[in-house]
This record gives structure tokens, sequence and C-alpha cells, in this order.
């Protein structure tokens, strides 16, 4: 899932996203061996096994033994995390970053105009920097 994603089934109006409709998306088609493609996933496994109940997943994943240091659970860690995924998908879709900051804005729930979601554009900034190099 992503913003960019997001915004774009969206804009085209579609309330309920169907395989057809997904088909028909220009999506990044990315397989194993791609430097982005390995990079999203080794995020994603740090995300989401955090617990030796994921460990068999880490493994299959990552082709490395588990370990309790393996996934992210510190809540800043995970964000910087989530952004920098963030940041590789909207480069994928060869996103400047202000029309990448233009659809994170379309998204007032998790970038409300307040403090904190200027902080989450700004880290979300930064994230979108380094990772385009």
């Amino acid at each position: 899932n992503s913003f960019c994603l997001d915004w774009l089934v969206r804009f085209l109006g579609g309330t309920h996203v169907t395989l057809f409709l997904m088909k028909q998306l220009p999506m990044p088609r990315l397989t194993a061996g791609h430097p982005t493609f390995d990079a999203l996933v080794s995020a994603a496994a740090r995300l989401t096994c955090t617990t030796d109940a994921y460990a068999a997943l880490w493994e299959q994943v990552t082709g490395a033994a588990w370990t309790a240091e393996s996934g992210v659970v510190e809540k800043s860690a995970r964000q910087a995390l989530r952004d920098e995924i963030d940041a590789q998908v909207a480069h994928l879709f060869g996103l400047s970053w202000p029309e990448f900051e233009h659809i994170l804005r379309t998204f007032p729930l998790v970038f409300p105009n307040t403090a904190a979601g200027a902080a989450r554009l700004k880290g979300l900034e930064r994230a979108y920097v380094m990772v385009g190099g």
C-alpha cells in the first residue's frame, strides 16, 4: 500500500479496488534482485517481524536467522522506516518532492494542518532526499 497508489485510485474515482482496476494502474512491477525491491522487502520485514513469532517469516524473506534485534519496535525508528518506504515508492513513481507533497496533503487525517502534521511531512521530505541520492 502507498500514498501514491491510494491517491491515484481516489483520483480515478474508485470506491472498490478490483483486480481489473489494479491491473490498469501504472504500478512499478519489481522483482527480486532489483535493489529497490530488495530494500522494500527488507524494510517491510523489519516492520513486520518484531517478535520470535515471526522468525520463520523473517528467515524465509531475508534468508537470515531471526534475532531480537531483527525487527524494529521503537516508535520513532518505525516511523523513520515507514517514511523511507514511502519515499522509495514516490521515487519509483517518478514523483518530484512538490508532487509527492501535494499527494500527501490530500490525506488530512494522516498529515493534518498542525505542527504534528508538518513534522510528519518534514520527516518524509528528509527520507525523500536521502533515498533519492
